[in-house]
């Protein structure tokens, strides 16, 4: 652990909340991915518990994510005017907020299901609901997909007044 004691405080303290930021970002997404996987019409008992899980996880990683970006912009990043100054910031934590807002629909639904799976009883998924919350799913993954190309060319300085 020699190498790690010689990385400076602030290093280590910065990496470490960039790294929460991207481990949550890829549990959102893995959770999103199996989700959508396993959206069908009257699932079975493992198939739905799995699917409750799996939104809970989803849920809780995001809040970490939300989480990890609020204190890179406040204290473990660029500084919150490269941020705050950049419209492709604002596209980035608009499309995070939409997807979230998107999300609210499957996890009520998830939570409706948790009701009958207590009582030992399945959810009635019927195809119309399953085929809307897979469109819901598909769109909540082209919009995380799109989170980090904004945050690629944000990095890069791009949108930043005077940037080229």
């Amino acid at each position: 652990m020699a190498g790690l004691a010689a990385i400076p405080p602030d290093v280590l303290s910065r990496a470490g909340v960039a790294y929460v930021h991207y481990l949550s970002f890829m549990v959102c997404f893995g959770a999103l991915v199996l989700e959508r996987r396993l959206i069908q019409p009257n699932p079975n008992k493992r198939d739905a518990t799995l699917m409750v899980i799996t939104d809970i996880v989803y849920g809780l990683a995001a809040l970490a994510l939300l989480g990890s970006g609020i204190l890179r912009v406040l204290y473990f990043g660029q500084g919150s005017a490269f941020y705050t100054e950049n419209p492709l910031f604002w596209w980035k934590v608009g499309t995070y907020l939409a997807v979230g807002g998107l999300s609210l629909y499957p996890t009520i639904t998830y939570i409706l299901w948790a009701i009958p799976l207590r009582k030992g009883e399945l959810p009635q998924v019927s195809e119309a609901l399953a085929n809307r919350l897979g469109w819901i799913l598909n769109i909540e993954l082209v919009g995380f997909a799109a989170v980090p190309l904004l945050a690629t060319l944000m990095a890069r300085g791009v949108g930043l007044p005077g940037a080229a």
